[in-house]
């Protein structure tokens, strides 16, 4: 039987790869996307076998160009996003409106079988967020001119190649206190990369067509117990000290300014709205590909690299009966 043949916008992240390696160990060839193929191409080439992997370099909005690539795809996965708007066109309206539904308008025109576009959780609700509406325009743009999609509506995404647990680790390293918006309140379900492409995967193999479907990982915790697990997890002590939404804001104002913001007053409004399954539609535990890896269990794999000693460290990691290890 002939070999699927996947072609992947954002190959290049944390997803992506995780993605070609699923892909290609089970048969499929992939080509992937890049904007720079000297930059990207030697981690691309790397997750997969001679033979099974392109890298084809192409600014995303060359229509003419990109065109030539469904020609000999049977499927297609966007998993191209933002969580900060930079100038040169990186905007949310661009990358997350625009640009998903030039894919959906080829995967038409060329019958493709499958579009696979990732989106986020709680999009519906957060209406004050521009990210929130780019990504939910986005969605509205795809069904219209290619109804059979698959939407994935990820919570946060973690491993150790995340911009997430990774970076809150670096910074609690760092500072002597943490800030934490809306009391730290705010509900996750995070969900492994791991868990995320094998629901792809799942998507693709098994035909699953025209659904939004919400992926979500095994448990669900709140932005304060998030940070209080990762400082368990490097053994560290630091205050968690929530911010009046004036100080939240004026902080934020201030970080945005910078090429690479800690938070932006976008992602402060996200941040009022759970991030968790709506029950507005299946989840990936109801379409029978439930996640398996917990949060405490994989970031236990990473996080030597923020205790004292690194790899080399002698602390015991510490469960949830030891001692407290944040101020509040």
């Amino acid at each position: 039987m002939k070999a699927k043949n996947c072609l992947i916008f954002g190959g290049s992240g944390q997803i992506g790869r995780n993605l070609i390696r699923k892909l290609t160990k089970n048969g499929y060839k992939v080509t992937v996307v890049t904007r720079n193929i000297h930059q990207k191409s030697y981690i691309i080439k790397t997750q997969a076998n001679a033979g099974y992997i392109d890298v084809v370099e192409a600014n995303i909005f060359e229509e003419d160009k990109i065109r030539t690539l469904f020609k000999k795809a049977d499927v297609c996965v966007n998993l191209i996003g933002i969580l900060f708007e930079q100038r040169k066109g990186n905007t949310f309206k661009n990358i997350h409106t625009v640009f998903p539904a030039l894919l959906a308008k080829l995967c038409k025109e060329s019958n493709l079988k499958h579009f696979i576009h990732l989106s986020a959780l709680g999009i519906n609700d957060a209406i004050d967020s521009n990210y929130a509406r780019s990504k939910l325009e986005g969605e509205k743009e795809i069904l219209k001119y290619f109804p059979l999609s698959v939407i994935l509506r990820p919570s946060i995404v973690f491993s150790q190649d995340d911009q997430l647990t990774t970076n809150f680790m670096t910074l609690m390293n760092r500072l002597p206190l943490f800030p934490l918006y809306y009391n730290g309140r705010t509900k996750f379900a995070p969900i492994h990369c791991s868990d995320l492409t094998d629901i792809i995967y799942y998507v693709i193999s098994n035909n699953v067509y025209s659904k939004i479907i919400e992926c979500a990982g095994p448990e669900i915790i709140t932005f304060k117990e998030l940070l209080q697990r990762l400082l368990k997890l490097i053994n560290k002590k630091r205050i968690l000290l929530p911010f009046p939404l004036p100080i939240a804001k004026l902080s934020a104002k201030f970080f945005e300014i910078l090429p690479k913001p800690i938070i932006t007053m976008d992602q402060l409004r996200l941040l009022k709205y759970d991030n968790i399954p709506s029950g507005r539609y299946k989840t990936n535990s109801e379409i029978g590909i439930p996640s398996k890896r917990h949060f405490n269990d994989e970031v236990k794999k990473y996080c030597y690299m923020w205790r004292e000693g690194g790899q080399f460290s002698t602390e015991k990691y510490s469960s949830n009966d030891d001692r407290e290890n944040s101020i509040n």
